[in-house]
């Protein structure tokens, strides 16, 4: 191989690695809304289900991010009356990630009172993405309750 189709196919290899990267990022954090009658065995959990709804995260000890997610879903559910915050540490229950499809950490799921899943967080959210979702359920929630 040349040098110059060396250089070129390192600055494409370079280029693909980025837009990759840019493209991970980019999703990293958002809330995407899970369809189906997919449900959280409360047994799995810490605690028990919240009245309005439930902020399961999944997290290992080596998670550099995980605490910082910890700290936003906790003050969360201590500002939302009926909401909880489970921390599932994958570490000691490694099972759980492939019957939830954790394939990263931190993750994090929120449930409705009945266990569905209503919405899934790959990555740290946003206070703004979190709060969106949880005021989006609240919605769903309602609609449901008049049908």
């Amino acid at each position: 191989m040349t040098l110059p189709i060396a250089l070129v196919a390192a600055a494409a290899l370079l280029a693909v690695t980025i837009l990759a990267g840019v493209l991970l990022r980019r999703r990293d954090g958002r809330g995407v809304a899970v369809a189906g009658d997919l449900h959280v065995d409360p047994a799995d959990l810490p605690t028990a289900l919240g009245a309005r709804a439930t902020l399961v995260q999944f997290s290992t000890e080596f998670c550099a991010r995980c605490p910082h997610v910890r700290r936003l879903l906790g003050h969360i559910a201590a500002e939302r009356p009926g909401v909880v915050h489970a921390d599932v540490d994958l570490t000691h229950r490694a099972d759980l990630a492939s019957r939830y499809r954790v394939l990263s950490t931190p993750t994090t799921l929120l449930v409705d009172p009945d266990g569905r899943i209503r919405s899934r967080f790959t990555g740290v959210p946003t206070r703004a993405a979190v709060l969106a979702a949880l005021d989006g359920a609240d919605h769903t929630y309602a609609q449901e309750d008049r049908s």
